[in-house]
């Protein structure tokens, strides 16, 4: 009894193992090959607000839903330097122009017309000496003190407009310099007012009334009010694979059990060094009932497709290119499409073949 005892349970053992081996026929089905991607939804045109300058919060005009155009305000941050320096400028623009000097002008003009008289008379002056000197009337020292008076009334004449034009130049550009010197504070002051760069939605509104901003914080959430699209990432090994216009099926943890389209339309063609992956921007072909920003999702980027298809399951490929047959031999064979459970077989068996799981 001794000597059966063992061999009884070594054959109990064999044939128990031998009762638990897995076999399949391959199936003829539709395939696909799939990226995984992962990524958020965002708005369309969805952006954070920076503010141009520090300052304190001094009133908030939207709260979060707000639909708001281009160009309207958001909040307004306090600006009393800046309102004071604005003030400022309007008074140096408005002492600098023209008109407000334009009695200087007037005052050389006149000057201008008395030199232009003492000209014309001096000339009639210097006429009459010649025609008494070419009667042999007068001395020379009297002609040559006419010509003499005469140049020095052309000379004053130039002067005074050779100084009018060098005051109203003068007085233009001070103009023209005390008025940009104000458009300059008054492009500040509105600084000071965060407007929005789009028509949209306030999504978020990060700051409260009397929070201190600079430029390097984000104060607000705009974007789309009803277009929104998937950002989604993708391993750097499989962004070569990518194409715009793949269809991509995805699920929303919003709305599970449910799968919707969406097509790839951009490749951003930077790499993120920190998580080696590239940002991939696709829009919805079937778009859920209600979507939000920021909402989480998780994708497959269809690469290729085949109908009727022999496929097996990926776990009863051996060694990447071969299978087992019902007798345990390896049976090497030629794949085509793989997806997360089955691999196409484009050669090496046929339908009627009957495969071993191999050992895990």
């Amino acid at each position: 009894m001794k000597l059966y005892l063992p061999c009884f349970l070594l054959l109990y053992v064999l044939a128990s193992c031998g009762g638990n081996k897995e076999t399949i026929q391959p199936t003829i089905e539709d395939i696909s090959e799939s990226v995984y991607a992962s990524g958020v939804v965002k708005s369309r045109n969805q952006y954070q607000v920076f503010p141009a300058v520090s300052g304190t919060i001094q009133k908030l005009l939207v709260t979060e839903g707000d639909v708001v155009k281009k160009g309207d305000p958001l909040l307004t941050i306090d600006n009393e330097t800046a309102r004071l320096s604005t003030e400022n400028a309007r008074i140096a623009a408005e002492y600098s122009s023209v008109s407000a000097n334009q009695a200087k002008l007037n005052e050389l003009n006149e000057t201008i017309a008395l030199a232009r008289s003492r000209k014309q008379n001096d000339s009639l002056l210097l006429a009459r000496q010649r025609n008494l000197w070419q009667k042999k009337i007068g001395t020379k020292v009297e002609l040559e003190q006419r010509e003499l008076t005469y140049k020095n009334a052309v000379t004053a004449y130039r002067s005074a407009i050779l100084r009018y034009n060098d005051l109203k130049k003068q007085l233009d550009f001070t103009e023209k310099q005390a008025r940009k010197q104000l458009q300059i504070s008054q492009a500040l002051t509105a600084d000071y007012t965060v407007k929005s760069e789009t028509d949209g939605k306030v999504y978020s509104v990060l700051k409260e009334r009397g929070e201190m901003v600079t430029p390097q914080t984000p104060v607000a959430i705009v974007g789309h009010a009803n277009e929104f699209i998937l950002e989604l990432q993708v391993d750097e090994y499989d962004i070569a694979r990518i194409r715009t216009g793949q269809l991509v099926l995805l699920n929303l943890d919003s709305y599970k059990g449910q799968v919707f389209e969406a097509k790839v339309y951009k490749i951003n063609p930077a790499m993120n060094e920190r998580t080696r992956s590239f940002t991939i921007e696709a829009t919805f072909v079937t778009t859920p009932p209600a979507l939000y920003p920021n909402l989480t999702t998780e994708a497959n980027i269809i690469i290729q497709q085949k109908k009727e298809a022999l496929t097996i399951p990926r776990d009863y490929l051996v060694e990447g290119s071969y299978v087992l047959n019902e007798d345990g031999e390896k049976v090497k064979v030629k794949t085509g499409l793989k997806d997360y459970q089955k691999v196409e077989i484009l050669d090496g068996i046929t339908k009627e073949a009957v495969l071993l799981k191999p050992a895990s």
